[in-house]
């Protein structure tokens, strides 16, 4: 039997069975448990139980000291836990004895063709919610080396596409034939759009007000007067005898300028561990781009420099234009960084990287430094997805630190805080460890 990976949810007799609706890994092999729409609370409570258990640990527990767990197991569920064991229960060939019990082990696997994997793919989107889908296809492409088999289109076709998914096909890109690309670019697309929808609303919002608030004049003409702020600022000045307020502060409206305002860079590194980060920043970056107010610019990098600029009206293109994995060289990509910066005192630089330098870190710094001591606006986030705390060098990203620029990890849903804040130069909403 399978030893518990996750001892938190099994402690204790009310997590002594798995939850309904969640998915959980057990044991080494980190099998995902499926939850069927059926309580605790149905008569046969204990059958139910024998039920969540079978499908947690797999076929061993048939053998292993399960008491016969496969007699719990209906039509559909075993249909379910034949989609598990094709992933979760692949290991030696059939035959030959596992090494824990040293009896006679069901092979499993996905085996290498594209028709079977697509057809999986089928089952486990009628079985599972997309949630598990997604996680399930993480890992057969991890444990299984099912990669190459995204290359073909009926794969592609059937796969529930999500960012990390997104982050594989980009990886695959240069080896990917003719007759899988248009297929990939619309997966690619569909997870962009879905992005975009999320993200685009928000960002413009946040990033609008801040872009007003700080173009506000204080010594506006007269029609250009924002009465009501005005008056809310000068309420101190109130003289009771003449009823009347004393306008010592005039606040006006900001007044549209002709040229561009803010300039944004973002300076995205492509390394294969920011592959979730290159997503979000493509997005990101392409709804800046579309902001009249902002002057956005596209920078992605490995060991080389590459400025995608041109690419922002359609994030598909920024993300087939990078290429995920290779070496890390950030003080090369700030060096073009610096090179472009026209107005350093209304120019906002962000570094997304995990910060493991392969370059010449003092020359990193010293950019950093002179960046921020001509009036650039520096921020540093160390991964800016989703995925929860991330691996990073933690000597340079205190090194930053002690240069003014703190390095943080962040999610899209604060990017768009944190942007506003950079623009308005007031402390970032830097999340609490």
């Amino acid at each position: 039997m399978r030893t518990t990976g996750v001892t938190s949810e099994v402690g204790g007799t009310a997590a002594a069975t798995p939850p309904i609706g969640s998915a959980r890994s057990i044991g080494s092999t980190g099998r995902t448990c499926p939850i069927g729409p059926t309580g605790l609370t149905d008569p046969d409570a204990a059958t139910e139980r024998l039920r969540r258990w079978r499908l947690a640990l797999g076929g061993e527990a048939d053998t292993g000291g399960g008491g016969g767990a496969g007699s719990a197991l209906g039509r559909a569920d075993l249909a379910v836990d034949r989609a598990l064991e094709a992933l979760y229960d692949a290991g030696p060939p059939t035959g030959s004895p596992t090494p824990s019990t040293g009896k006679t082990r069901r092979e499993g696997g996905l085996g290498e063709s594209a028709p079977r994997l697509a057809r999986w793919l089928g089952d486990i989107r009628t079985y599972f919610p997309a949630s598990v889908v997604q996680v399930m296809q993480r890992d057969a492409i991890d444990r299984l080396g099912l990669s190459t088999l995204l290359l073909e289109p009926e794969t592609l076709e059937a796969v529930e596409a999500d960012v990390h998914l997104v982050g594989t096909l980009l990886s695959l890109a240069k080896a990917m034939p003719e007759s899988t690309k248009e297929t990939a670019r619309a997966v690619v697309r569909k997870v962009v759009v879905e992005l975009e929808e999320r993200l685009t609303r928000r960002t413009r919002a946040t990033l609008n007000g801040a872009l007003d608030r700080s173009a506000r004049a204080r010594r506006p003409r007269h029609h250009d007067i924002d009465w009501d702020r005005t008056v809310r600022a000068n309420l101190g000045n109130y003289l009771p005898e003449h009823r009347t307020v004393v306008p010592e502060r005039l606040i006006g409206h900001g007044r549209a300028a002709r040229s561009v305002r803010k300039e944004v860079v973002l300076c995205v590194d492509q390394s294969g561990s920011m592959a979730a980060s290159v997503v979000h920043a493509s997005v990101f970056g392409a709804v800046l781009a579309s902001m009249r107010s902002l002057d956005t610019r596209l920078v992605v990098f490995d060991t080389a420099v590459a400025d995608l600029t041109d690419r922002l009206s359609d994030p598909v293109d920024v993300l087939f234009g990078t290429r995920l994995g290779g070496g890390t060289d950030i003080n090369r990509a700030l060096a073009y960084c610096q090179s472009r910066i026209t107005r350093p005192t209304e120019t906002v630089v962000v570094l997304i990287s995990d910060l493991y330098e392969g370059g010449i870190r003092n020359e990193m710094l010293k950019r950093v430094a002179a960046m921020k001591a001509s009036g650039v606006e520096f921020v540093t986030l160390l991964a800016l997805s989703d995925e929860g705390a991330p691996a990073y060098d933690r000597d340079h990203a205190a090194a930053l630190a002690a240069l003014g620029a703190p390095a943080f990890a962040c999610t899209p849903d604060l990017f768009p805080e944190v942007m506003a804040a950079a623009l308005e130069r007031r402390p970032l909403p830097i999340p609490a460890a």
